[in-house]
């Protein structure tokens, strides 16, 4: 049924929001995969509201590719017109959702994608936006046969990567991770400039946090992991990792909340989710992989060589925080984004430069215990063994996510029959088996593993 469906369409891949902030950089990657040896993507489209931008972009896109202008197809499409975005969805295999915010402009898109039985695949970092469509289309998507993943961009797959490569670093049988703490650290050789829509999403995140806290209350509490060990105590705000030389400060991102998704997942499904038609080797393979992650506590921090820089994390923070919760606050905060976010955030984003030369370093620091079949339990005892790993790539925005997101699309093309019929889920739980992150190495994302020690009972 499915690969009837499929033949009908015209497109792999439709790109929407191409003209975009992050899309067009979603475009300009993509555009190296289309019609090339081993590649699924055949037929691209890019969608959007402006047939000028769009065509614009298309030349930008080349000219950064060193190609020809490809003859790729243009879909006018405004998020606000159901019919438009239904029709857009009907003639795409997968639909790249570059469009944000995502709770102001997401939904109608996962509706369409979902009623018409297209995959869908986001660069969203928006808990409450994640997990109400998960809540309120997955049953839907399972029945239509529509893979709706969303945080397919640095929200949230090195996060979710990230821990999994430190947990298959416990490979001992004996030995039990409790907990990993990311430090991501944004470097340049210029000044930082963020996306605004990043901006904007955060400051909208902050005014409607309640509404998160008050619909997960609503919901059936999902199945927890067994985590040998202790919770983790609550540490300072402004914590100096010494071992790694920074200075920290809790990030309110949404990857702690996609782990804890994919988690969960897995408690449900020790060997994962099983495809709608696998091969025998994926099963394998996926199994194999599944038995060889530990579960633990996950937190993520921003970091800095230098404590002024994080205490200017910390004072960005509290302007989005005081500010966030009313109305004519919120307008201050986005309309002058770069006094509040003290120079951090602007309307126009960064120029090519200050993209080309910023770079991450996300460093996963896991504790846990080198012997967990002691006597004495491990309830009251505190971790004493430490692992460091490290994903480390080019600038997070504007080119590791269009690496990120453009190759979960060619996996999700290519290898679609060992995923699930359909449904919503985080990108771990279906992307973690696959070789992402192999494929995440050749385009300059790096795993490394950095060290292991033993840790005293006073740390």
């Amino acid at each position: 049924m499915r690969k009837m469906a499929e033949k009908n369409r015209k497109y792999d891949i439709v790109i929407l929001g191409a003209s975009g902030f992050t899309g067009k950089y979603v475009l300009r990657e993509a555009l190296k995969f289309l019609n090339t040896p081993g590649s699924p993507l055949k037929a691209l489209a890019i969608a959007g509201r402006d047939q000028k931008k769009l065509s614009e972009t298309l030349s930008w896109a080349s000219t950064e590719s060193a190609i020809p202008t490809p003859d790729i197809p243009i879909i006018i499409v405004d998020t606000g017109s159901r019919c438009s975005v239904f029709e857009m969805a009907s003639q795409a295999r997968v639909v790249l959702n570059c469009v944000g915010p995502f709770r102001l402009h997401g939904e109608p898109v996962v509706r369409a994608c979902v009623e018409t039985g297209c995959d869908y695949l986001d660069i969203c970092g928006e808990p409450e936006f994640m997990e109400r469509v998960e809540a309120v289309y997955h049953n839907e998507a399972l029945e239509k046969g529509s893979l709706v993943i969303c945080g397919c961009g640095f929200d949230s797959i090195p996060a979710e990567l990230g821990l999994m490569f430190n947990s298959r670093q416990w490979v001992s049988p004996k030995e039990a991770l409790n907990k990993v703490e990311a430090y991501l650290s944004l470097e340049s050789d210029m000044k930082l400039v963020g996306n605004f829509g990043t901006y904007e999403s955060a400051v909208l995140g902050i005014a409607n946090a309640h509404e998160l806290i008050n619909w997960r209350k609503t919901r059936p509490r999902r199945p927890r992991p067994q985590i040998p060990g202790p919770p983790p105590q609550k540490g300072p705000t402004l914590e100096h990792q010494k071992g790694l030389g920074l200075w920290a400060v809790k990030l309110p991102s949404a990857d702690a909340g996609v782990v804890r998704r994919t988690l969960s997942a897995l408690t449900k499904n020790p060997s994962g989710l099983p495809g709608v038609n696998e091969s025998p080797d994926y099963i394998t393979r996926r199994e194999k992989f599944w038995a060889t992650v530990k579960p633990a506590h996950f937190g993520v921090k921003i970091a800095n060589k230098s404590l002024l820089a994080t205490l200017r994390h910390i004072t960005i923070g509290i302007f989005i925080g005081l500010l966030g919760t009313s109305s004519w606050g919120r307008s201050l905060l986005l309309k002058f984004p770069s006094i509040f976010t003290l120079g951090w955030f602007n309307k126009k984003g960064p120029n090519e430069d200050e993209v080309n030369s910023a770079s991450f370093k996300m460093w996963f620091v896991g504790q846990g215990f080198k012997d967990k079949s002691s006597k004495a339990g491990l309830e009251n005892r505190v971790p004493d063994t430490e692992i460091i790993t490290r994903i480390m790539g080019p600038e997070s925005g504007y080119i590791a996510t269009p690496i990120i997101l453009v190759q979960s699309a060619l996996i999700t093309l290519s290898q679609r029959r060992n995923f699930p019929k359909g449904g919503v889920f985080s990108p771990g739980i279906v992307f973690g088996p696959t070789d992402l992150q192999e494929r995440l190495q050749q385009n300059g994302i790096s795993f490394d593993f950095i060290s292991r020690r033993s840790l005293s009972s006073r740390e």
